[in-house]
C-alpha cells in the first residue's frame, strides 16, 4: 500500500470550539464544520437535494474545522473546489493530508504554503477563486474531507498453558462468530445527486469559489501514516455558495421581512415601568 508523508496539526493552531459546533459538524469518525473566521461563527448546515450546504458570506475568511472523535490517529485528505489543500493537485484519496490525534481538534484555514505558513481561504467570486485561476472550475463550490483510519499493528500473545489451550480456542471462536464486520468506506454522492443543484433557476449572485488569500503563520510537522485500507474509511462532502444563491436554489427559506413600520408590541409602555392597577 502506498506510504507517503503527512502533515501533523500542530497543538498551536488547535482549537476548542463552543457547544453549538457539535450540533453543526457532519461526520462520524470526524466532526466537520465550515467556520467563518471573521465573525466566529460556525456555519449552519443544510440538508437539501441530498447534500450538505453552507452559506458563506463573500470576502470573509473561512476555517474547516475537524475533530477526531476515536481513540487513534486519523488521516484527513481534505480538498477544496476539486483541489488538495497541502499539494494543490487535483485532489484525489491517495494523496497527501492532515493527520490528528486522538480526539484532537484543528482548523484548516488556508492552502499550505510550507510547514510554517499557508494562504487564508476566502470566499470569493469564483471568477477568482484558486481552481478558476489555476484552470480547474469544474468544481467550484464544493469541500471535501475522505477520512482514513491507520492499520494498527496486530497484537501478539504468549500460547497459553497447556491446561487452558481447549477453553482458550473455544472462547477465541466464540469471539470470532460474534465480531462484528469492519465498516465499509462511505459512498460518495451518485451522479444524479451531483446534478440537482445545476437544474435549479438562475442565481442572483455569482457562485462563489475559493480565493488565495493572504500569507498567514500556521505550523505543522511531518509524520508517517499507514491506512488500514485503500479507500477512505468515510467521506464528508460539503457545498457552498451565498446565501442569496442558496435561497434563489430553495435550499434555504428566507423569512419574509415585517413590512415597515410595524410595531410588534403596539401596547408596550416605552418609558416607564408597570403602572399601579386604577383605583
Amino acid at each position: 500500500m502506498k506510504r507517503i508523508r503527512y502533515v501533523v496539526a500542530s497543538a498551536v493552531c488547535a482549537l476548542t470550539l463552543g457547544a453549538s459546533r457539535a450540533s453543526l459538524a457532519l461526520g462520524s469518525i470526524a466532526d466537520v464544520s465550515i467556520i467563518d473566521r471573521d465573525t466566529g461563527a460556525v456555519l449552519t448546515t443544510y440538508y437539501c437535494r441530498g447534500e450538505y450546504w453552507v452559506a458563506g458570506n463573500p470576502g470573509a475568511r473561512y476555517a474547516i474545522a475537524v475533530r477526531n472523535r476515536l481513540g487513534e490517529r486519523i488521516l484527513a485528505v481534505t480538498a477544496v473546489d476539486g483541489v488538495n489543500v497541502v499539494t494543490g493537485a487535483t485532489a484525489a484519496w491517495d494523496q497527501s493530508g492532515y493527520v490528528f490525534g486522538p480526539a484532537e481538534r484543528y482548523l484548516i484555514t488556508g492552502w499550505r504554503k510550507s510547514e510554517s505558513a499557508v494562504a487564508a481561504f476566502t470566499f470569493t467570486d469564483a471568477s477568482r477563486s484558486y481552481a478558476q485561476l489555476t484552470g480547474r472550475p469544474a468544481n467550484v463550490g464544493v469541500i471535501g474531507v475522505a477520512l482514513f483510519r491507520e492499520r494498527q499493528a496486530p497484537a501478539v500473545y504468549a500460547p497459553p498453558p497447556d491446561s487452558q489451550r481447549s477453553q482458550a480456542g473455544a472462547a477465541d471462536s466464540a469471539a470470532a462468530s460474534a465480531a462484528a464486520p469492519p465498516k465499509a468506506a462511505a459512498p460518495l454522492a451518485s451522479n444524479a445527486e451531483r446534478s440537482r443543484a445545476e437544474m435549479a433557476p438562475p442565481m442572483p449572485a455569482p457562485k462563489l469559489g475559493t480565493g488565495h488569500g493572504e500569507r498567514e503563520q500556521s505550523y505543522v510537522t511531518l509524520t508517517e501514516f499507514e491506512r488500514a485500507q485503500e479507500q477512505p474509511n468515510e467521506v464528508i462532502r460539503i457545498r457552498y455558495d451565498s446565501l442569496d444563491n442558496l435561497v434563489a436554489m430553495g435550499i434555504i427559506r428566507h423569512p419574509r421581512p415585517l413590512p415597515a413600520g410595524v410595531n410588534p408590541f403596539p401596547g408596550s409602555p416605552v418609558d416607564h415601568y408597570v403602572p399601579d392597577p386604577p383605583g
